[in-house]
């Protein structure tokens, strides 16, 4: 832009000065800055080569130094020194540039600066503000295209600590949440990482709020969504608005972030053979989790042997049913089930050790089978697929933690066995960068901790573990975006892993604020129980003879009330009239009378013995002349042999 151009401009503009300041605008008029493209090219090119000279001499030095090649650190440490130094040389010559450019402009002009800014101090300015991002400002803000090659050299010696996944493990401090005494056998993070949910086999729903927590560490709901069911999964929506609940129950439900019922799936008609042809389960539920990709849809598997995919808006029935075969084409039980990371899979790993998968269009066929993944008759406790969407991580109750590759699926590529496993819903999951594979482990009582177990997924060797606690770890949930580990045990504990220079939010929010003080009720220095009528000036005198009394209580209509007499006859005036007026009555008073107890009837015929001994009247008398004393009859021995014979032989009466 031609400068003389710019200053007839701003002549003709000053006459509208007061305009300028009646609508506000702050730079009115005023002239723009000029740059050079070339020089700062120039500059920018001499910076990056001056930089990469610098990295090569701190590498040499290095090698001579740390001949064993443990020197990352230190090459850290060396080079950012004379970056800094080169940053300022260039910012100082880009100034000198500026201010010889700008000689004729004003003084207000350079303090309000119209145009883009120079991109070399935002490099240095940043680079300044932020030491840590200074090993990375090569890469990403300024490099020449002869240099492209060091610039990678030198990102790659900066990362250096991030090959070892094991340095990424929140495992510093830990805060634990009481559950209850029971087991924790489900855990749910919302995808924001906000709120926490705990169910157990104690039928409860803990809602967890770190952002509301104290170091109390109290929940601030707890309900029982399933009445007498225990609790074997939760999981929140990609949203994060609905939570869905899966029981001991045959129907699963959703509730809301509040713990209300948003919906509750249909119950299956248990006498229909065909499982395909009723709406619902009609069996305990195993598992269940919620589509990735679409917020409406979540799946279930059952006992019945079918696992069923539902819609939110339509509780009425299910939206498709798959139904996992054994080699013989028999019924087989799922007991867990997943959706691939992209939803267009299904997998669910059922009680005869094979793991099934079907493309989510196609209910009828499976694409991939394994039919001996895991030992027949254990339940596999659950999959997990990685984040990349191409292995499949497998819990037996076997004792084994296996991965697959889902493009040959027929062997795993790794198999980790001695891992104790005594629950059904045992957990197994990835790191956020897929390089780790967690997994816990089972414990009987008194038998030792309960460990959260990591494996390199490229080795699968055991690189790290934490012991927990004096029981089974049975879920374990590492949350990408807190990067925290959360962990259900046995116990009725869930303990949170965190790491401060490491992890975001979530239990770094309530582990900072201070217990509440309960407040004490007010308490009065003296106890006086002060009544008002105990007091003399509403006490009543007391009556010194009854006379006065009496007078009062005859004009009193209630107390001066002669009672009626008792109604004779039918009755009338709504009056029922006294018992035995009628035949009806007369009889239910005198059975109500009659207290005679027939409960004992030997009691009650031997009550009448000796009246019938002393005064005989019925058989007695006929037998008086003929036999005046009573003479029986003498056992034979045919009627013992007729005792002695079977139960066949013997005459029925």
């Amino acid at each position: 832009m031609d400068p003389s151009k710019v200053d007839e401009a701003s002549d003709k503009m000053s006459d509208d000065g007061e305009m300028a300041s009646v609508m506000g605008f702050s730079g009115f008029g005023k002239k723009a800055r000029t740059f050079d493209l070339e020089a700062i090219f120039e500059q920018t090119r001499r910076t990056a080569i001056e930089r990469s000279q610098l990295v090569l001499e701190g590498r040499q030095k290095d090698v001579h130094m740390e001949p064993q090649g443990e020197s990352s650190r230190s090459a850290k440490s060396s080079v950012p020194a004379p970056r800094a130094k080169a940053t300022a040389a260039t910012c100082r010559t880009q100034e000198s540039g500026g201010s010889s450019s700008d000689s004729g402009s004003d003084s207000d002009s350079d303090s309000e600066l119209i145009g883009p800014p120079p991109p070399l101090q935002n490099t240095s300015q940043s680079g300044d503000d932020e030491p840590g991002s200074l090993t990375r400002a090569p890469g990403s803000t300024a490099h020449s295209d002869d240099d492209d090659d060091d610039d990678d050299d030198g990102e790659a010696q900066d990362d250096d600590d991030d090959d070892n996944p094991v340095r990424k493990i929140p495992d510093s401090h830990e805060i634990t949440l009481q559950h209850g005494t029971k087991t924790v056998s489900a855990l749910a993070l919302d995808p924001s990482g906000a709120r926490l949910v705990t169910g157990g086999l104690d039928y409860d729903v803990r809602f967890w709020d770190f952002a509301g927590m104290d170091q109390a560490l109290q929940a601030f709901r707890s309900l029982q969504p399933c009445e007498c069911h225990p609790i074997t999964a939760l999981q929140y929506s990609t949203t994060g608005d609905v939570i869905l609940v899966v029981s001991g129950n045959a129907q699963a439900k959703v509730l809301d972030r509040d713990g209300f019922n948003v919906m509750e799936c249909v119950k299956g008609d248990q006498y229909i053979v065909d499982m395909a042809k009723t709406k619902g389960h009609t069996a305990m539920l195993n598992s269940g989790c919620w589509h990735p990709k679409m917020k409406e849809e979540f799946m279930t598997c059952s006992n019945d042997g079918t696992v069923r995919t539902w819609d939110l808006k339509s509780e009425k029935t299910h939206k498709s049913v798959f139904k996992p075969r054994s080699f013989q084409g028999k019924k087989v039980v799922p007991t867990s089930c997943t959706y691939s990371r992209d939803g267009k899979l299904i997998a669910a790993g059922c009680q005869d050790g094979t793991i099934q998968i079907w493309d989510r269009n196609l209910s009828v066929h499976t694409k991939f089978h394994c039919r001996q993944a895991h030992a027949p008759g254990s339940d596999t406790s659950c999959l997990s697929f990685s984040y990349d969407g191409r292995t499949l991580a497998s819990r037996g109750g076997d004792d084994t933690l296996k991965m697959w590759d889902i493009r040959s699926f027929k062997k795993p590529v790794n198999v980790a066995a001695g891992l104790c496993n005594y629950f059904t819903m045992t957990d197994c999951c990835f790191s956020p960068d897929d390089r780790l594979l967690v997994t816990g482990t089972s414990v009987k009582k008194d038998g030792g901790n309960g460990k959260l177990v990591f494996f390199d997924r490229v080795s699968f060797q055991r690189v790290y573990e934490i012991e927990v606690t004096n029981a089974s770890v049975v879920r374990c949930l590492w949350h990408p975006k807190l990067n925290q580990i959360m962990v259900g045990t046995s116990n009725g504990l869930a303990k949170v892993y965190y790491d401060p220079a490491k992890s975001h939010r979530g239990a770094k929010l309530c582990v900072v604020k201070s217990q509440r003080k309960e407040r004490q009720a007010e308490t009065l220095t003296q106890d006086y129980i002060i009544t008002p009528h105990a007091l003399p000036m509403f006490r009543e005198a007391r009556q010194r003879s009854t006379r006065k009394q009496l007078e009062k209580d005859r004009l009193d209509p209630r107390k001066s009330h002669k009672p009626e007499p008792p109604v004779s006859g039918p009755g009338r005036g709504g009056r029922v009239a006294a018992h035995g007026g009628t035949l009806s009555s007369f009889i239910v008073k005198n059975i109500a009378l009659d207290k005679t107890d027939d409960s004992n009837p030997r009691q009650a015929i031997l009550r009448h013995a000796k009246e019938a001994s002393d005064n005989p009247y019925w058989v007695a008398p006929a037998y008086k002349q003929t036999q005046p004393v009573p003479m029986f009859a003498e056992e034979s021995e045919s009627d013992e042999e007729a005792e002695k014979e079977p139960e066949w032989k013997k005459r029925k009466i």
